[in-house]
């Protein structure tokens, strides 16, 4: 089984971590790709601040942002798990997870990032910000970029099982499934049921809630092995469901029902 992440726009300081090792992350095949992008981002910050700040999104008050981009050839690292510390990995709560959940969060969980491509929670990183919507001077599109590596990659790390993706529509376009491998690959999206019958997706709950599914799911001792299995593992555990299929090709759709969030 696969699970496909977005990353948290907010990183924890990586200060007290070890010197970064750009051959130490897994799936080496993307590491020309993210020598590439690394590259891209140190220079442009290194260059005129008005214009870092402008193509990458950061404001006056977010200097330190620029700062760690600056340094990231020679920064400190430490694993995914600490430095993505946004409400969908607060949810995950990762450090509070028994070892044998933790070690097939490890296995199952994919982060996708603009800079490394896609990391495992235990990959060491440095704090960091790029998003993949960013169009970089000289190399254009961070999601075109990373579309051609990341397809040579991903079929290899789902292996036969199944793809859950909770990814965001900006990491979404870094990476797509091929037809044969759509047939294997769920897209949830998380919607809130109102007292009144109507739905709608709540960013920030939406992100919560995805957090609570994957802890939730990474504690079952069973591992899902086909679409089938995954939504009856997903409906089992409280909430509503709502499986269709996509259009010839695309993946399967999964409507995750909640009534509280």
């Amino acid at each position: 089984m696969l699970i496909l992440l977005p990353p948290s726009e907010g990183k924890a300081s990586t200060e007290r971590g070890r010197p970064f090792d750009l051959d130490a992350l897994s799936m080496p095949e993307l590491s020309p790709t993210r020598k590439r992008v690394l590259d891209g981002v140190v220079k442009l910050c290194n260059g005129r601040e008005a214009r870092a700040r402008k193509i990458l999104g950061v404001s006056t008050r977010q200097t330190e942002e620029l700062d760690r981009n600056r340094d990231l050839a020679d920064a400190r690292a430490l694993p995914a798990a600490a430095v993505y510390n946004g409400v969908l990995y607060a949810a995950l709560d990762h450090p509070s997870l028994p070892a044998a959940a933790r070690r097939r969060v490890y296995r199952w969980v994919l982060v996708f990032s603009g800079l490394w491509g896609a990391v495992h929670l235990n990959d060491s990183i440095p704090a960091y910000r790029l998003s993949g919507d960013v169009v970089l001077p000289r190399l254009g599109s961070v999601a075109a970029l990373w579309r051609p590596a990341l397809s040579a990659v991903i079929p290899a790390a789902a292996g036969s099982g199944v793809i859950l993706d909770l990814r965001s529509g900006t990491y979404a376009k870094m990476w797509a499934p091929d037809p044969q491998l759509a047939e294997r690959t769920v897209v949830a999206r998380v919607l809130h049921e109102r007292a009144d019958g109507s739905r709608a997706v709540v960013s920030h709950h939406n992100k919560a809630t995805k957090g609570r599914l994957v802890r939730a799911l990474t504690l079952q001792a069973k591992t899902p092995r086909t679409v089938e299995s995954l939504t009856a593992l997903v409906e089992s555990l409280g909430v509503g469901v709502e499986l269709s299929a996509g259009r010839p090709g695309k993946p399967w759709n999964l409507d995750i029902v909640v009534d509280e969030l």
